[in-house]
């Protein structure tokens, strides 16, 4: 089970890493100096709690504004307030920050509002009283370089880079920013041999990287070397390849064009950086950042969906991605993913009808038919599924890069669906010719033999190959554990299917395949019980009468 955390608590948590005295938390056992004192609060401060462990930040910030109308002198919510604003981008965040000009959080609001103004000596002064530590170790710097930037002194700028005591240590990111800002700088030469050293730091993989790159290569008069910086980004990450034209174009135009852009993406960079790590709960706070600074930057917006989608608040996932228009390069990657979002919320219609769109207007684009294969194989549509799959197929080109394996791939699986095994065989033997450590199709395709009873030597050759690949997988465990059943070994099996199920014990297949195992060893009270186990564990409904079998035909002790 998934626990949700309250986003406030996170929130807080993560801004004690900006400040040295931890804030109040205003979803769990709030103190008693932050209820309110006014007739009628309570009930108003409660649903903002409640609304805010949601998610639901237009609301709570509301429902706090209310309660600290009276209560104005409360510091604990009127923090709690602020917070709630900022996450949900509204202008009364700015307006609490200036009550606020101590706490770290506010000075990065009213950097901001500074830098917008291109009040850079003030935008400086609120970033130099950051605290020298946790994220602002790395936050201060930069944004005291980008602020000395915007107001057209590069060579101090890139000076406070170098002289951080943490330039080493963050050297990647400090030569990437120090890039952008000799770049704006117009100092050429600099600026080269930062991108230079940027990119043989970070690689070609990274799409902001990447941008950057071809950007500063194009308007120097290299197209060629432009083009390739994208075409290597697209080979590192297939799912590119559709915005791969529009980067061509967009790419001609400066990405930074001022001091303010380059703190948006100070804020983006660390954003995305941290979304992985134990300090995830500081992204949303960092996303809305950048946004307030560039609310037109769809990479900024595609992150704030993926946070909210990790939370599960898909309506809010679809509102960040509203905003950016068709003419944005990256318009197509948000299109597909707004379709997978409008699928998630209950409207399959909705969203083949926005890949359909997609579809017109980019006919030369396999991923679009690709996509559309997926929503309605997973739809379980599987004869409407293999025609688009067949549409993406033929868009493919010659021979299939290797990263098209994903294409065969699920091809087969809605093939074998269908019950059209021949096909399905040879769309999994190509699938691997262009990737021969692809776990999941050594899995799916050696599981297949061995429920046939084919090439059950060559099945457990592949599984054990998937097994080495992604030792941690339970399917894959339960797979190799089942071919071993099926070649007489169930001992041998054993040692398998028990670790699958302690994986993934809620997977009706691995402990429907445990109970036969025990059931073959003599093991007979185990087999019951796994197999009574599955079927409560909403098992496909083919496999439903098979279980029910299995448990009538034990009963009357002739086993399965």
């Amino acid at each position: 089970m998934q626990h949700r955390s309250s986003l406030p608590r996170a929130v807080l948590l993560a801004l004690s890493l900006l400040s040295a005295c931890a804030a109040a938390d205003p979803s769990v056992g709030a103190s008693t100096d932050s209820q309110p004192r006014v007739a009628g609060g309570a009930a108003a401060f409660l649903t903002a709690r409640f609304a805010a462990s949601q998610n639901d930040n237009e609301l709570a910030t509301q429902l706090f504004q209310r309660v600290l109308s009276g209560d104005p002198a409360n510091p604990e919510l009127r923090q709690q307030a602020f917070i709630t604003a900022l996450l949900a981008g509204r202008p009364e965040a700015l307006q609490l920050a200036q009550m606020m000009p101590d706490d770290q959080a506010a000075l990065l609001v009213l950097g901001n509002a500074d830098a917008k103004a291109g009040r850079w000596e003030q935008a400086e002064a609120r970033y130099a009283n950051l605290p020298r530590q946790g994220l602002s170790q790395v936050l201060q710097p930069l944004l005291i370089a980008w602020t000395q930037a915007g107001e057209g002194r590069p060579e101090v700028a890139l000076a406070t880079l170098a002289a951080s005591p943490d330039a080493q240590r963050f050297r990647a990111l400090f030569t990437m920013h120090g890039a952008l800002i000799a770049d704006l700088g117009r100092k050429s030469a600099e600026a080269a041999r930062l991108y230079r050293s940027a990119v043989s730091e970070l690689g070609g993989t990274d799409l902001a990287v990447a941008r950057h790159v071809a950007s500063w290569q194009m308007r120097q008069g290299h197209p060629e070397d432009a083009r390739q910086t994208i075409a290597t980004l697209v080979l590192a990450n297939p799912e590119l390849s559709i915005i791969a034209p529009g980067l061509e174009l967009a790419v001609a135009e400066r990405q930074i064009r001022n001091g303010a852009d380059g703190i948006a993406e100070v804020y983006l960079t660390l954003a995305a950086g941290l979304r992985q790590q134990e300090r995830a709960a500081f992204s949303p706070i960092l996303v809305q950042l950048a946004l307030d600074l560039r609310p037109e930057s769809a990479p900024a917006r595609m992150l704030a969906a993926d946070l909210h989608e990790a939370r599960r608040s898909l309506d809010l996932a679809q509102r960040a991605l509203a905003p950016v228009g068709a003419s944005d390069p990256l318009s197509p990657l948000v299109r597909l993913r707004q379709a997978g979002l409008t699928d998630k919320l209950g409207d399959t219609v909705g969203a083949l009808r926005i890949l359909d769109q997609l579809a017109r207007e980019l006919p030369n684009r396999g991923e679009i038919p690709a996509d559309q294969g997926d929503l309605l194989r997973q739809k379980k549509r599987f004869a409407e599924a293999i025609t688009a799959y067949d549409r993406a197929i033929a868009l493919l080109p010659q021979p299939p890069a290797r990263g098209n394996w994903i294409v065969f791939y699920n091809r087969g699986i809605a093939l074998d669906r269908a019950r059209l095994w021949s096909r399905a065989e040879a769309d999994f033997l190509q699938a691997l010719e262009l990737q021969p450590d692809q776990a999941f199709v050594l899995n799916y395709l050696g599981y297949s033999w061995a429920e046939q009873g084919r090439n059950l030597g060559r099945a457990r050759e592949m599984i054990e190959r998937a097994v080495r690949l992604r030792p941690n997988d339970g399917e894959i465990a339960d797979s190799l554990g089942w071919v071993l059943f099926r070649q007489g070994d169930a001992k041998g099996a054993l040692k398998y299917l028990e670790r699958a199920v302690e994986i993934e014990p809620n997977d009706p297949t691995i402990n429907n395949h445990l109970g036969d195992i025990y059931w073959a060893i003599g093991r007979k009270l185990e087999a019951l019980f796994q197999w009574r186990r599955a079927l409560i564990l909403n098992p496909d409904p083919d496999e439903i009468p098979k279980l029910q079998a299995k448990l009538r035909d034990a009963g009357d002790g002739t086993g399965p």
